[in-house]
């Protein structure tokens, strides 16, 4: 199997799962515990945006794997990001959280690395949605 998107809905697509990562990411019972969170979710989808476009998409996951403080928000990143591979062929097995981390690399490995076109995709895919968490963050921490 592999991933296909339809290119007309990419921007579409990228935007819904930013608000995904921002609606789960940004939780509290406050405004001040909200905007507290919306900072945090900021500062980690910057750094993670940072690693993809420097190292690319396997370093970018990686990355996100390898995050100790903020875990939580790092988990509902990959798991949003991961959940785009899947958008068009639901056939596709993507990773989830009870998967084990070599078993998501592998993934990578063998259905978004392999191939030049599908990582290019996936790379401008992925940046465009993390940019546009970034700013989603950003306006809720206002």
């Amino acid at each position: 199997m592999s991933i296909t998107f339809v290119e007309t809905k990419l921007d579409l697509l990228a935007a819904r799962k930013a608000q995904d990562m921002v609606n789960q990411t940004v939780i509290g019972n406050t405004d001040a515990e909200k905007i507290k969170k919306a900072g945090s979710v900021e500062i980690l989808v910057t750094k993670a945006l940072g690693v993809l476009q420097e190292n690319g998409v396997y370093a970018g996951m990686l990355y996100l794997f390898a995050v100790n403080k903020d875990k939580d928000i790092a988990t509902v990143i990959r798991q949003c990001l991961f959940a785009m591979l899947q958008s068009n062929n639901t056939q596709l097995p993507v990773p989830t959280n009870g998967t084990s981390i070599q078993d998501a690399l592998n993934f990578m490995t063998e259905n978004v690395c392999k191939d030049l076109d599908t990582l290019f995709l996936v790379k401008q895919v992925w940046e465009q949605t993390l940019i546009y968490a970034r700013y989603g963050a950003k306006a809720r921490g206002e």
